[in-house]
């Protein structure tokens, strides 16, 4: 099964705002804005300086991100923010030594370099279609499940050649206006998903899909 999990957009759709760079990761959009829904939960996806944390829906997501999950896909722009052939091969990506997906990572790119590993995540640069890679990444999971971690441009990608089983996405009432985009409006799934529309306390809406 091919999982979209946690990802988190702004009310008119965009996953990440305009201007990557190794500064501001998701360009003009405020990760501190973007994933305080995450963080702020008992089981955050990173860790936090203070203990403690919500123990409500947000959280009962931010526990399953990891839940049988034997591989991630994931587009070059999310593993960092260089373009066309690699200057730097010294980068290994946003997470320092311990990246929080503890599962092989399957970073599409047209720009190939070799494999390394970190703590218990290694980096594959692969190219190939989709449905090439998600092969590729089911054989890596061994029986498990992978996730398509992003960002929106790839999720879209795997969405047009129908390969996505599963996705959760958290919606924030906020507007970014311009950036990378997942969707105009979620309608726009439900010719081939199923979904459920959940309001949390916190102010994001969650919205599930699951294929018909």
């Amino acid at each position: 099964m091919l999982r979209v999990q946690n990802f988190t957009v702004s009310s008119d759709g965009f996953g990440a705002g305009e201007g990557q760079s190794l500064e501001k990761p998701f360009g003009h959009a405020d990760p501190g804005n973007m994933f305080a829904w995450a963080i702020a939960t008992d089981h955050p996806p990173i860790n936090r300086s203070e203990p403690g944390g919500s123990r409500g829906l947000d959280d009962y997501f931010t526990r399953d991100y990891a839940r049988n999950i034997g591989a991630e896909i994931m587009g070059r722009n999310k593993f960092g923010p260089q373009r066309g052939p690699w200057q730097d091969q010294e980068w290994q990506g946003w997470w320092g030594d311990e990246p929080p997906f503890h599962t092989p990572v399957f970073v599409m790119t047209h720009h190939k370099r070799p494999s390394f590993t970190l703590s218990d995540t290694t980096f594959h640069f692969v190219d190939g279609d989709p449905a090439a890679v998600l092969a590729q990444a089911k054989e890596a999971a061994q029986g498990q499940d992978v996730r398509l971690g992003g960002g929106a441009t790839i999720i879209r990608q795997f969405l047009e050649a129908d390969l996505v089983d599963t996705l959760h996405v958290a919606v924030l009432p906020p507007k970014l206006g311009s950036g990378a985009r997942l969707w105009e409006s979620p309608d726009e799934l439900l010719d081939r998903f199923h979904q459920d529309v959940v309001p949390s306390q916190s102010g994001v809406t969650h919205h599930l899909f699951w294929r018909k």
